[in-house]
Order: C-alpha cells, then structure tokens, then sequence
C-alpha cells in the first residue's frame, strides 16, 4: 500500500521534531555551556535555592549557652518561553528540487532559534518578559564590567581586578568564555609582563584556544552583540536550562502569512500554490545563584564582561527603602527580575539598566514583603519605597 501525503506528512514532522529537540542546543552557544535539567512538564519550575546560610558560635566556658542560628531558601522559577518560525516553501520549488527541501531548511532553523536564544540569554535582545535579566544586565548590577576604553589588554582579562578576578570573587571558576569571532584578532597580539603571547593555540588538544586554561568559544552564530560586550566569563555550569516536550511542527497548506506589525498580508498559501513549515517550542533559563560562603547576600553573580569600547548606554534606577516613620532601613533586599542588591544606611540602592520594564521585590525582615515594576526610558529613574511592619 503507498504511503499517503498524510502519511507523509507525518513523518517528516516526527523527523523535524526529533532533529530540533536534538539539535537546537547544539546550534546555541550558550546552550553549549549551560548545564542541561530534566525537561520540563510544565510551563514554570520552582528551583529552591540557598538563600541565607547557617551561622556557627564559640560557646564560652562550660556552662555557655550554645547560640541558634536560621537558614533560609528561595525559589527560583525556570519559566518556559515560546520560540517560534515558519519558513515559505513554494510547491513548484520542492516539486522541481534535485535534493532534500526539508534536509536543507531544517538546520537553517536550527542556527536561526540558538541565534535567538543566545541573543535573549546574554545580551537580552527581545527576552521574553517571563525570564529574568540576561547575563550582561547581571554581571552589570554585580559591578562585574570591565572597563576596555584601550581595548583588549593583559591586565583587563587576567589582572587582579580583570575579567578572570571578577569571576572568582563571586565564588567559582571560570568554566568557560564566550566571544565574538572578531575578538580572536584581538587576542592573538596581546603579551604578558615578560613579552610572551597569553593567547596559546593547544594545538595537541580538541580545545583550539584557551585563556588562562579556559576554552574560548568564538559565537559565529551572529548572536554576540559587539557593542555591548567584547568577552563574557564565567562558571556557566551555574546556569541552567531545560526544554519543554511539546516542540511541534506542521506543514501547512492553508491559511496567509501576516506580517505583525503591519497585518499586511504576505502569503496567501492556497492562491499562491505555497506550503509553510511552522515549528514551535519552548524552553527556559536560569541562574539560581545560592548563597555561598563568599557570596552570603547573593548580590554578586558568577560572571562578567569586557565592555565594548564605547560603553552601552544604561540608566541609575535609585531604590530609596524607608519606614513608617519615614526613617531609612538599610540591609533590605532589593530583587530587579533576578539582580539583588543591599540597601545602604541611607536606604539607597542603585542599579544600572538599559531601557526596559522590570519587576522588583523588595523584602527586609520584620516588614511585609513588597513587589513594583519598575519602568526605563532614557532618564535616570527615583523610585521611593515605603515598607509596612510585618503583621
């Protein structure tokens, strides 16, 4: 019995599908380096995470009184954002091809969505509003931004206040590096104190390029953002992602194509003799960042970045946190979509973002936790915090 175009159908939608659940992470750089989580079977994930750490005591004497202490957690969501494309194909072309449409378009679609990925990720071009800040907008809050107004030198990546320093003091190692491939030009001129290049090929070794015993990988998927960061470090084992189940794919055969910002109609498929290959998933990051020993307020992050020559514009967003009594409360924890900050004795906590709208929670004990969205245009934002004694 031959096999229907029913049929058919069938089968390359389970082989694209299988292909893209596969092949997706591969084609994502970051992905690459992120540690990989169970799928997940919903829509969000609660990841507990280590937020206050236990405290020991000196028990003075024989008869002291032994102290107690608290530990505390937090939940970190993993929350699935939908990616998705639909790629045109006219009948008359796949009729005519002398080779596979679909081979060839199928890993086309896999470098587009890890382009996409990568981008949302690091550098948060279009995030979705479900995920929390993207790497760059952490690393900035932390303060872990080195400046490269002379370029790419010895001291800004291996200094003690370098790209590699900046990475430990949050408590971990460097796992790996992530730049664009223009930097490799860079790199290859740049020597230490006694004249000897830093940038070494290992040439016996799977790994091409290494820094300081570190692969570099070079993201040639169009997704590094040169203007906004030249290198990014860090222990990337700490970020974690994980795919939903429910990648789909159809040929469609009916139906127009808008585009969506003007609804003007593009494709009218069945006047115009056309199929169109929409594939749709989801998946989501993270990083947790629990509490540890260096790092007990978890207002630092385990990476950073060499700014690009000329540093992205962002803007100060000052959190002035009081009381009742119109008194500041310093020590209170500021969250702005996942970078936290502490406030100071005058209450203050200053963080610096690009342009966007972010969700805060602001809690401190002994008050009512609280939560705000807090919105950037091009001006410097005040916003006044008044907290409520917990009940």
């Amino acid at each position: 019995m031959p096999i229907d175009r029913q049929a058919a159908e069938a089968l390359i939608q389970d082989q694209i599908v299988n292909t893209i659940f596969e092949d997706v992470p591969k084609q994502s750089a970051v992905l690459s380096l992120m540690r990989k989580l169970p799928n997940m079977t919903s829509k969000q994930t609660r990841i507990p995470v280590l937020d206050a750490l236990p405290l020991a005591y000196w028990v003075n004497g024989d008869t002291g009184f032994k102290q107690t202490t608290r530990q505390a957690w937090d939940n970190v969501w993993l929350v699935a954002a939908e990616l998705a494309t639909i790629v045109p194909i006219p009948e008359a072309v796949l009729d005519d091809s002398s080779y596979d449409i679909m081979g060839e378009v199928t890993p086309r679609v896999n470098e587009a969505m890890g382009a996409v990925i990568d981008g949302a990720i690091v550098f948060g071009v279009n995030r979705p509003s479900e995920w929390q800040n993207d790497i760059v907008t952490l690393a900035r809050q932390a303060g872990n931004n080195v400046a490269a107004s002379g370029g790419i030198t010895y001291d800004n990546i291996m200094g003690q206040d370098g790209l590699i320093s900046k990475v430990e003091e949050s408590g971990y190692m460097v796992d790996g590096i992530l730049a664009s491939i223009k930097t490799r030009a860079g790199l290859r001129g740049i020597k230490d104190s006694n004249n000897r290049p830093i940038f070494v090929p290992e040439m016996q070794s799977g790994t091409t390029y290494t820094l300081d015993g570190t692969p570099i990988t070079f993201q040639q998927n169009g997704a590094f953002n040169a203007t906004v960061a030249q290198m990014i470090a860090g222990a990337w084992s700490q970020a974690v992602y994980a795919m939903r189940q429910d990648v789909t794919v159809k040929i469609l055969d009916q139906g127009v194509i808008q585009d969506p910002n003007s609804k003007e109609i593009i494709y009218n498929l069945a006047q115009q003799d056309m199929i169109a290959l929409r594939v749709v998933m989801r998946l989501g990051w993270a990083l947790p960042n629990p509490a540890t020993a260096v790092n007990s307020d978890r207002t630092n992050v385990p990476f950073a970045y060499i700014e690009a020559a000329t540093p992205y514009t962002d803007y100060s967003v000052t959190f002035t946190v009081k009381d009742n009594d119109t008194d500041p409360i310093a020590g209170v924890r500021v969250n702005v979509n996942g970078a936290n900050k502490k406030t100071a004795a005058d209450g203050t906590a200053v963080f610096n973002l690009r342009a966007g709208t972010y969700p805060v929670t602001i809690k401190a004990d002994d008050y009512a936790t609280q939560s705000a969205t807090v919105t950037v245009t091009n001006a410097p934002v005040p916003v006044a915090i008044t907290l409520q004694a917990a009940q």
